[in-house]
């Protein structure tokens, strides 16, 4: 009885002991990617650009007034029962665009906050679900002879938990493929404008 008392007492130490290194191993893990997050860039840019058979003034109405961007930008399908709600000036400076939707397409706030027309616009954006971020959005149109090279990016602050994720998933990539389909989806747009108009 007594060898059998002795023999449960040790199996609970050992026990309690693999419990306290495993748990060890779990916080030392922790601790080191949140280390090796921590040394990544402080901010971020992602940058995607086209050539678009149009001059910057038949591209530039369809990124300055927001209420455009349900014709291409992708981030306008992620939800189809999105609500949507327009403020301040009707385009360019002081125009604001709200949106609440699902967990794809999350909710957040934008205003453009600068513009040198028809060439740049940049827009404040504020995300607010899933996961609060400050960040810029810039377009640029520069003309290349007949066509028009559009850029559109985004850049900001890389917090810890942006940096941490940026470990398992590639930000880039991902959002890169968006604004590459939103670049392909404005041109499509655009240049059929152009085609209607000749």
């Amino acid at each position: 009885m007594r060898l059998r008392l002795m023999t449960g007492l040790q199996g609970r130490k050992q026990v309690l002991r693999f419990i306290a290194i495993a748990t060890f191993a779990v916080a030392a893990l922790i601790f080191a990617l949140f280390a090796y997050a921590s040394t990544q860039p402080d901010e971020f840019r992602i940058e995607r650009d086209i050539a678009v058979d149009a001059p910057p003034e038949a591209i530039y109405p369809l990124i300055t007034d927001l209420r455009e961007w349900r014709r291409w930008s992708p981030f306008e399908q992620l939800d189809p029962d999105m609500a949507r709600d327009y403020g301040g000036a009707d385009k360019g400076v002081g125009a604001t665009y709200a949106w609440q939707g699902d967990r794809n397409a999350g909710s957040g706030r934008m205003e453009i906050v600068d513009e040198d027309a028809p060439n740049r616009i940049a827009i404040a954006l504020h995300f607010i679900s899933p996961m609060e971020a400050r960040n810029t959005a810039i377009f640029l149109l520069t003309p290349e002879g007949d066509a028009t090279h559009v850029s559109w990016a985004m850049e900001g602050e890389a917090n810890v938990l942006s940096k941490l994720l940026q470990l398992f998933v590639d930000i880039d990539e991902m959002v890169g493929s968006d604004f590459q389909a939103g670049l392909e989806k404005l041109k499509s747009e655009v240049e059929a404008n152009q085609e209607i108009a000749e």
